[in-house]
């Protein structure tokens, strides 16, 4: 288990970003690698890929609906395809072509939205993608991956394309904290326990991960132990995980950057109700839209920092 020594804030590059780097890795290992884009390459970071493999990049112009479709063409042929935009274009505008193109026939698709949540920041709710996690959820088949930083970001997109079906993948704008040390394993359906702890467990997603450790740390000084679970696979849960928290700490905290009806915490209550019933608090957007702004402002004022962490797990620590 890891050691509780004092989490170091260090920015690494943003989860787009290393999903383009890891996208061009791919590519000159596997031929079989495609990549579609609905006009926002230099975004998402598939512009690495296009530059280095033009033969291989399919740009969609502003059609999600389209480039969904296309990309589950070229997996019926054989190709693995990745299909990039805006976490907001490509599930609200492709949902259906996710639907009966990609989850109902099962196919090899690799899916990647970028710019989710309200960390986007300045270019506003239109663009604020809170609910893709759900959505993503609701298609059956599908493997929901939302990594926590670059490392594990690279790691996950390399899972995904080693993955036989289609994969939606939630990545996001800003530089974000390092949680993890290279060279560390991940596997699809299996969290990850970043902080041991005994009284009560968090579990987060993406950004809220290295604002849980930091979390931990304070109730650390309060003489609250809180272990720290990244449960960077949506879909499949690890079930095992949450039961183990469930049984071992008798307390859980949900941490994540979108709506909490229909999120990660949705998920995680649904084992907790079918495996080991305890007392649990939900950090999340509250049933809200966001608005522009700088993105460490917006999560502030939307309670989405290692203090409304903190305060969630006080809360939940009473309620044992």
């Amino acid at each position: 288990m890891p050691a509780k020594t004092k989490f170091e804030v260090k920015l690494g590059a943003a989860t787009r970003e290393a999903f383009g780097r890891a996208l061009v890795e791919l590519g000159r290992e596997n031929k079989d690698i495609v990549v579609c884009d609905a006009d926002l390459a230099k975004s998402t970071m598939t512009t690495y890929f296009q530059k280095e493999f033009p033969e291989r990049f399919f740009s969609c112009g502003i059609a999600e609906a389209n480039m969904t479709a296309i990309g589950a063409g070229l997996a019926y042929a054989g190709k693995i395809p990745f299909i990039a935009s805006f976490s907001v274009f490509v599930m609200n505008k492709g949902f259906e072509q996710l639907r009966t193109c990609a989850a109902y026939p099962n196919v090899n698709l690799k899916v990647v939205g970028t710019h989710s949540g309200i960390s986007i920041g300045e270019d506003g709710p239109s663009q604020m993608s809170v609910e893709e996690i759900g959505l993503a959820c609701s298609l059956a088949g599908f493997v929901v991956l939302a990594p926590a930083d670059e490392i594990s970001t690279k790691a996950l997109v390399r899972a995904a394309a080693a993955h036989v079906g289609p994969v939606f993948i939630r990545t996001g704008r800003p530089k974000c904290p390092i949680v993890y040390d290279a060279g560390q394993k991940f596997e699809i359906g299996k969290a990850i326990e970043v902080v041991e702890g005994s009284d009560v467990t968090i579990i987060a997603g993406g950004l809220l991960v290295a604002q849980s450790i930091l979390a931990a740390e304070t109730l650390e000084a309060e003489g609250i132990s809180a272990r720290v679970i990244d449960m960077h696979t949506v879909k499949p849960i690890d079930r095992e995980a949450i039961h183990r928290a469930a049984a071992e700490t008798g307390a859980i905290v949900v941490a994540e950057e979108h709506l909490v009806d229909g999120g990660l915490g949705v998920r995680v209550a649904q084992v907790v109700a079918q495996t080991r019933p305890c007392p649990m608090e939900f950090v999340g957007i509250q049933d809200t839209y966001a608005e522009s702004g700088q993105p460490d402002e917006l999560l502030d004022k939307y309670g989405l920092v290692a203090r409304d962490v903190a305060a969630a797990v006080r809360k939940v620590v009473g309620r044992k």
